[in-house]
């Protein structure tokens, strides 16, 4: 699994132009899965993302995390995180996971941060066509990936 987390003040996801959903400050994580993505990389992944010290403390110094700062949280599929630029320059999305195992995988996700935070996360429609606008607040923009965890 690979996710790019962006600090934001605020973001939203639309599709068709209408508004899917909305948060306030807190993360906007894009998602993407791949055939190896486990239960473990979902678990060790939510752990991670909860504890990370990215939002600003009373002096400014970014040391508090997503509960600590009563934020907010928005998971979007996506499946170009993989996207290999190595031959030629159209990308090519093999390592992304197809629909089948994905979708069920990124409904586990979902689940398991929603339970962890103890929060609503809000989403967009896996496999849709959606525009997202955000305000990255710093800019702060974390990716990390599963595989490279050791």
């Amino acid at each position: 699994m690979r996710v790019v987390i962006q600090r934001c003040k605020y973001a939203k996801v639309s599709i068709d132009n209408k508004e899917k959903s909305a948060i306030n400050k807190g993360m906007m994580i894009l998602l993407g899965i791949e055939d190896s993505d486990t239960q473990q990389d979902i678990d060790w992944l939510v752990k991670k993302i909860l504890g990370l010290r990215i939002f600003d403390d009373e002096s400014g110094v970014m040391n508090l995390d997503i509960n600590q700062i009563d934020g907010e949280i928005m998971v979007v599929s996506q499946f170009t995180l993989f996207a290999s630029t190595k031959k030629g320059n159209r990308p090519s999305y093999l390592r992304s996971a197809k629909p089948e195992f994905s979708l069920p995988m990124y409904d586990k996700f979902i689940l398991s941060l929603q339970s962890a935070f103890n929060k609503q996360i809000a989403t967009g429609v896996f496999g849709a066509d959606m525009q997202i606008e955000l305000c990255n607040d710093g800019p702060v923009t974390i990716i990390i990936d599963t595989k490279t965890k050791e």
